[in-house]
């Protein structure tokens, strides 16, 4: 069995639509993040469905900024938009 060209390449519409999803998880998490001196800031999405964002405030250049990452947001965003591969902070 071999996938669709379409499952491999989601249109415009639906990269649009899975953004719109995780931006109001991170949007749910923000506060929690905020509340610590941070931020967290929906950069874009890759190809490969890797969330990219930007942190900011006290978490940049925090220790505990790596756990919250992967452990905090990457975690709920997996469970809330299944479709997410991973996250990755850039600058």
């Amino acid at each position: 069995m071999t996938s669709s060209p379409a499952a491999n390449n989601p249109s415009p519409t639906d990269h649009d639509a899975l953004l719109e999803r995780i931006a109001k998880v991170i949007n749910l998490i923000r506060p929690a993040v905020q509340a610590d001196g941070g931020d967290v800031e929906l950069v874009g999405l890759t190809p490969g469905q890797v969330v990219q964002i930007r942190l900011h405030g006290a978490c940049v250049g925090c220790p505990s900024a790596t756990v919250t990452l992967q452990m905090g947001i990457e975690r709920n965003l997996r469970e809330h938009v299944p479709q997410v591969r991973g996250v990755e902070a850039v600058d």
